[in-house]
């Protein structure tokens, strides 16, 4: 600010400063005034439209997430690489987990081509490689598939890398909506392993404070 103006003018000038600064701390309280488990949703699990392998039109937080107890990938159905090995690991870990899956414990397995795989690929996806019941294949618009992946945390440092499906990390992010619990692991890794893991994670009792 050049101090040699006069003071009414340096006054006007950093008004709207002052202004941003106190709209930046309005933000910040209004920000602090939502839930956690709202702020969490907003941040990492966007409401997008999605449709199923059956069909099915839905919302990605409204229908899939909100509530529940659930295991996400994200694969394609004409993938080369580390897609078919994590399906048929977590096939055989849907296997271990019986009929909880379908019943209060949700997969989700989400394309990174959804310009390739509409809900008639992913059916025959999902058909040749036997999955079973309450395991959704979902896709979407290209935007929205991405911003998932993005949000979710499904992404590599290198932007090169992270620009190609091939190169894709097969991890699982599995957690508990209701209780704001999330982790992720390596997807092929044991299924015994994998169901000790998820369980351990998306069953904790909720603890009251000390």
């Amino acid at each position: 600010m050049d101090q040699t103006r006069r003071a009414w003018l340096g006054t006007m000038a950093m008004a709207p400063v002052v202004l941003g600064l106190a709209a930046s701390a309005a933000g910040e309280r209004r920000w602090q005034d939502i839930p956690p488990r709202e702020q969490i949703r907003r941040r990492r699990l966007p409401n997008v439209p999605l449709v199923t392998h059956t069909g099915r039109h839905v919302r990605f937080y409204d229908d899939l997430i909100r509530d529940r107890k659930v295991v996400i990938s994200f694969m394609y159905a004409h993938c080369e690489g580390i897609c078919v090995p994590v399906t048929h690991n977590l096939v055989k870990v849907q296997r271990l987990l019986g009929d909880r899956v379908g019943r209060d414990l949700f997969f989700y397995s989400i394309t990174l081509k959804p310009w390739q795989d509409t809900p008639a690929v992913l059916a025959s996806y999902a058909e040749a490689n036997h999955v079973g019941p309450g395991w959704s294949f979902l896709t979407g618009s290209r935007a929205d598939c991405e911003t998932l992946r993005r949000r979710l945390g499904f992404t590599d440092p290198d932007p090169k890398l992270d620009r190609d499906p091939k190169n894709h990390a097969g991890n699982v992010l599995y957690g508990n909506e209701p209780l704001m619990l999330w982790a992720a692991c390596p997807g092929q890794s044991e299924p015994e392993w994998l169901v000790t893991e998820i369980c351990s994670q998306v069953d904790r009792p909720v603890t009251a404070p000390a």
